[in-house]
């Protein structure tokens, strides 16, 4: 069975509770991650 891989997050998104630190997808490796998607309007 092929494996997909998930893109990388585009450089300069802000992420909430990171430290100001950017968020990359090996930083949440075989952690659950809950990915709330928020709009303003």
């Amino acid at each position: 069975m092929a494996r997909v891989h998930a893109p990388e997050f585009p450089d300069g998104l802000d992420w909430i509770n990171t430290g100001g630190r950017p968020l990359r997808l090996e930083d949440l490796r075989g952690k659950v991650a809950l990915l709330d998607f928020w709009t303003y309007g």
